[in-house]
């Protein structure tokens, strides 16, 4: 049996999401067809990131299993790559690994980022890549929430209900926010995110930079650790999945 990792790149729109789900078409079913078709056996892949429905991935990776040694990494690539361009899922590079490697929970790092555009006219080229808002964000405060969350935290507040995670603890080490020209990048670092955690960690800090909220009403949403607290989530189109480290 051989063990490959594969690192993935995905535009997330019209997919249900990474898992493999009953209600819709989702990244992980589309790749394990392909497998299957390339290597003529059912192949189940495990994904670093359950990234949601329309959130987009430069660097998801995932890990399959198979009885079939894998010589020609290149044209694996090349056969692959032809079968799912027209999902719009490239397949960046295939690795050998140890048969116990698991893409999930030998990962040391997940970076993920949420790009805003801040402006008055319409996305046009971004439209479905970013999250468009008009009102003026001051960055000063974007940054001040920002920091907020540096550090190991009860994330309660940006946590699904659906989230299956045991602990709402997580360290986050870090968040890095940059602005060139009308666009802003709002990186965050950590072993692991709750569910829906960034898209509702970004939604609190649009209430905090639009001045829906002052500093004191977003620290207090945070220590709540009440879900009801939380402003509205950011929309998945503005999340990409960045890189996981092993």
């Amino acid at each position: 049996m051989f063990n490959y990792l594969i690192k993935i790149e995905y535009n997330g729109l019209g997919y249900v999401g990474w898992q493999s789900q009953k209600n819709g078409k989702s990244i992980q079913d589309v790749i394990e067809r392909v497998l299957k078709k390339i290597l003529k056996s059912k192949i189940r892949i495990v994904g670093a990131g359950r990234t949601d429905k329309g959130v987009h991935a430069f660097g998801q990776y995932a890990n399959f299993k198979t009885d079939k040694k894998i010589d020609n990494k290149k044209k694996f690539l090349e056969s692959i790559n032809f079968f799912l361009k027209k999902n719009l899922i490239s397949i960046i590079k295939i690795q050998s690994k140890k048969i116990n490697f698991h893409a999930r929970y030998n990962a040391k790092k997940r970076i993920y980022e949420y790009l805003i555009i801040n402006r008055q006219s319409p996305l046009t080229i971004d439209k479905n890549k970013a999250w468009h808002i008009k009102k003026k964000i001051d960055l000063n405060l974007l940054k001040k929430g920002g920091k907020i969350f540096k550090g190991t935290h009860d994330f309660s507040t940006f946590r699904a209900a659906s989230c299956g995670a045991n602990s709402p603890i997580k360290k986050m080490e870090s968040v890095v926010i940059k602005k060139i020209n009308n666009k802003i990048f709002i990186r965050f670092v950590s072993k692991s995110f709750l569910q829906n955690q960034v898209r509702s960690m970004v939604g609190c800090l649009k209430y905090l930079s639009t001045n829906k909220w002052t500093l004191p009403d977003f620290k207090k949403a945070f220590k709540s650790k009440n879900r009801s607290s939380c402003a509205p989530p950011a929309p998945a189109e503005g999340l990409y999945l960045i890189d996981v480290k092993y």
